[in-house]
């Protein structure tokens, strides 16, 4: 079966949401919505099959743009890959010049019934986090205590627990309490320990280091419960993806105070390594929220950071 390659395109406006066009009926998948873009014509980049067909079916001209995702589908008549870009800057007002008619949508509404199937993996990557925070070290429960609550104060969407100083078992009756606080706030809890202690206490996720996850074979968790790793170079993000994680932390991006020793990767080296996988990748190590832009510039979906978030007592 013939691959059909197709540029897509996600154009936000300043409210953040994402324009959507509806397919005509006489056509594949027609009568559904979809995220502009078109296939890609032979010796053109992904740039510039973006650019064009976005300029034929929208009347703007692409300014900036960056990797979002890599999506292969099997249809009962087709194949497709897809490879979605995100539309950072773009000039003129987008208008439906084939006819089609358009909407701006709300990202946490879009509904992917509507959409083709093959979509389904672009809404549920745009619905990701742009930002991770992570505990820092607390040397008693309290202060621990202290500093989910104050993360909370912050209305962020993930949290990771990573603890050094307390012992598992006070880990573990702390817990469900601190996943309650989460709950009632909208933010996912996620723990990172092996996957023998993640059963003992499980939360909303778990993420292992990039030790542990190389003695890995499969997912250690089911898909209810989300699964990421720590990679610091492409072999790993390739294991990492290889045993179903969901996403990954890439570090260090720039220099941290926690490892000065450590040496950078800098931006294009990050770059450079997220596009050697399909996995959604978080810029991690020396990060503000600030840097976000940035990562997404780079291909990231976010960032992941301790000091970002912290608050001054």
């Amino acid at each position: 079966m013939k691959t059909v390659h197709v540029a897509v395109g996600v154009v936000t406006d300043s409210q953040g949401r994402v324009l959507v066009a509806l397919r005509p009926k006489d056509v594949h998948q027609g009568g559904l919505w979809e995220f502009p873009g078109g296939k890609c014509e032979p010796g053109e980049t992904i740039g510039q099959a973006l650019s064009r067909e976005l300029r034929e079916e929208l009347g703007i001209e692409v300014i900036e743009d960056a990797p979002l995702c890599c999506i292969r589908h099997d249809y009962p008549d087709k194949r497709v890959l897809l490879e979605v870009r995100r539309v950072l800057a773009f000039a003129g007002e987008p208008v439906g010049r084939e006819g089609q008619p358009l909407r701006w949508a709300d990202i946490q509404n879009l509904n992917p019934a509507e959409f083709p199937a093959a979509n389904a993996a672009i809404i549920h990557r745009l619905r990701m986090p742009d930002r991770i925070a992570i505990t820092a070290s607390a040397a008693t429960v309290p202060a621990l205590q202290e500093e989910v609550f104050r993360l909370l104060q912050q209305r962020l969407p993930v949290i990771h627990l990573r603890q050094r100083t307390l012992s598992e078992a006070t880990l573990q009756a702390l817990i469900p309490d601190l996943l309650a606080q989460c709950q009632r706030q909208g933010c996912a809890l996620v723990w990172n320990t092996t996957p023998e202690r993640f059963v003992t206490a499980p939360v909303d996720g778990l993420h292992v280091s990039s030790a542990i996850a190389s003695r890995l074979q499969a997912r250690p968790v089911g898909a209810e419960v989300g699964f990421s790793v720590s990679c610091h170079s492409l072999a790993e993000l390739e294991h990492a993806s290889t045993i179903g994680a969901d996403y990954a932390l890439l570090s260090p991006v720039a220099q941290t105070t926690s490892h000065p020793e450590a040496p950078v990767l800098g931006w294009p080296r990050f770059a450079e390594l997220s596009a050697g996988v399909d996995l959604p990748i978080y810029a991690l190590g020396g990060m503000q929220i600030a840097d976000i832009p940035q990562a997404l510039r780079h291909g990231a979906a976010g960032v992941a950071a301790i000091s970002a978030f912290a608050v001054s007592r």
